[in-house]
């Protein structure tokens, strides 16, 4: 299975803006072998995700998401659109440290 990344770019602008953390960098915490996925909520029939991951070995980040998958030439490709990102706060940091070192 492949993996794909999409955004709208005027969203990921405004999210630059506000929490600082770009999407290019926020879909890196999909590659942390510890992330933490939770469904935040149903909207529109479509599950949102919440991803708390490490990107860069220090930065945890909190990544808003919805997920499907499509099947192109028979490779089926997981596409991630990312809603928003930005800095994981103190409790979430914890979550992720207790499942992380258990």
């Amino acid at each position: 299975m492949y993996v794909s990344f999409e955004w709208n770019q005027n969203k990921s602008q405004s999210n630059l803006v506000k929490h600082h953390i770009s999407f290019d960098l926020a879909q890196h915490v999909f590659s942390d072998p510890n992330q933490l996925a939770v469904i935040e909520r149903i909207e529109g029939g479509e599950q949102r995700w919440q991803t708390i991951g490490m990107v860069d070995g220090c930065l945890i980040l909190l990544v808003v998401h919805t997920t499907h998958e499509i099947d192109a030439d028979g490779d089926s490709i997981e596409i991630i659109r990312i809603i928003s990102a930005r800095k994981a706060d103190a409790k979430e940091r914890r979550e992720y440290e207790a499942q992380k070192f258990g």
